[in-house]
């Protein structure tokens, strides 16, 4: 017990012996105020950090961490609370109208937002919540709120940075305002711990932030191992998706927005059939995914380009699926190509990766943690589609380099489990909560 009390920094043998406050929380209030876990991901605001919210709430609640999830109402006919699995409620906030409200518009909701949080906690006793973890900037601020009343930690997690992607900004695309950078560096210098998916974005927290260093903690996400594998294999895939067999098969998977550049992929697809017209009988190229953020001005813009570029016959849009038929699309696939413009990590070239499949990546954010460059795909530097179209001749020219990368990237993705995910982020709560109390302590004598 004396060596534990020392690693805590217990020196002095007069301290009040507080330890069974260095717990683990066992309640915590997740705040995900513009997306639903309940969503569809790969359309609207639903993406990754729907799929990173599910999953983390589900093994934390595994590990004996109950999770409620605080979410905006989207529709009248939503129930007040959702048992999304064990240990995991779902709790919709009224909050401005529930429908045709863009992101853009929700800071002016948060007020009502706060109310309705702080109404669900009235409900119950004192100490009911031992922590607030909020993703996303506006969740940061509701989140900042809450904790300072409940006498709780706030831990935080970006997701995307305003200051990050304005520097990375595709063409036609939207500054982020400077409203959310004001909210993003106040809520950093709020939060007791922030959690960053990479090492690369805790570097980008301190330096453009000014986040203290030891409050930044690096957890990567992780994948569904048990829904994203290789499963009965390739042929299997493509049988039951109707895709032809032997084609040269590069999947576009995610939002379709300039920030995912999927305009790259139909652009490098046609420098290939320009030098290679012999490829274009064995070439198919699936879009999954739905309009989103600055892509909703021009919803039928990709369709349009892959006619403009006479692509059009070899381009399969598809809207989105769930993750079941997301897993097959992967494992069908001879490669995911992401040539994002900024990414804080890439949940789908893990995910990929997981089921067997090699990405195609650009060099950006976290994927160069996601992907091993020349052993699980490729990384490529910058977006010249002429760089991409050099890679999938690759492709076309030697398949084996798919099965070889293919088996690569399963080996990879299993390192990248969400139980690993859960007990790094169980980690942080304990943490935060170690660094909390000694803070609250101060404030009242």
């Amino acid at each position: 017990m004396s060596q534990y009390i020392a690693r805590l920094g217990w020196r002095s043998p007069a301290a009040p012996p507080r330890l069974r406050l260095h717990r683990r929380p066992r309640r915590v209030a997740m705040l995900s105020v513009h997306t639903s876990p309940l969503h569809q991901p790969g359309t609207g605001d639903a993406g990754g950090m729907n799929v990173y919210i599910v999953e983390l709430a589900q093994r934390l609640a595994a590990i004996n961490i109950e999770v409620e999830i605080f979410t905006r109402a989207t529709a009248a006919a939503l129930p007040p609370t959702v048992d999304l699995a064990p240990g995991v409620l779902v709790r919709h906030v009224d909050a401005g109208p529930y429908e045709g409200l863009a992101k853009e518009e929700l800071p002016a909701q948060l007020c009502a937002f706060t109310h309705g949080v702080m109404q669900a906690w009235a409900d119950h006793r004192p100490g009911y919540y031992d922590l607030v973890h909020s993703h996303y900037w506006l969740s940061g601020h509701v989140g900042w709120l809450a904790a300072q009343r409940w006498g709780v930690p706030l831990v935080h997690a970006m997701h995307t940075m305003a200051k990050v992607k304005n520097a990375n900004l595709a063409d036609g695309d939207t500054p982020e305002p400077a409203a959310r950078v004001i909210g993003e560096t106040q809520i950093v210098a709020a939060a007791d711990r922030l959690i960053a998916n990479t090492a690369e974005e805790a570097d980008e927290l301190v330096r453009h932030y000014e986040a203290e260093r030891d409050k930044v903690a690096v957890v990567h996400p992780g994948v569904n191992l048990s829904r994203f594998r290789p499963a009965d294999g390739r042929a299997a895939a493509r049988a039951r998706l109707g895709l032809p067999q032997d084609a040269l098969i590069p999947l576009f998977a995610g939002r379709i927005q300039p920030l995912k550049a999927p305009d790259v992929l139909l652009r490098a697809v046609a420098v290939l059939l320009g030098e290679r017209p012999e490829l274009r009988s064995r070439i198919c190229v699936p879009v999954v995914g739905g309009p989103s953020g600055s892509g909703l001005a021009k919803p039928e813009g990709l369709q349009k380009l892959a006619a403009r570029l006479g692509i059009a016959d070899v381009v399969r849009f598809c809207p989105p699926v769930g993750q079941e038929q997301l897993a097959d699309w992967f494992r069908a696939a001879s490669v995911l190509v992401m040539p994002s413009y900024s990414e804080s990590f890439g949940l789908v070239a893990i995910e990929a990766q997981a089921a067997g499949t090699p990405v195609l990546a650009a060099s950006v954010g976290g994927l160069p943690v996601a992907v091993r460059d020349g052993d699980t795909g490729f990384l490529v530097q910058g977006h010249d589609p002429r760089a991409y179209a050099r890679v999938l001749r690759d492709f076309a020219d030697a398949p084996h380099l798919v099965d070889r990368m293919g088996e690569a990237a399963a080996r990879h993705a299993r390192f990248f489990g969400w139980d690993r995910a859960a007990a790094a982020t169980a980690d942080v709560y304990t943490a935060a909560t170690q660094a909390h109390r000694p803070h609250v302590r101060s404030h009242h004598g």
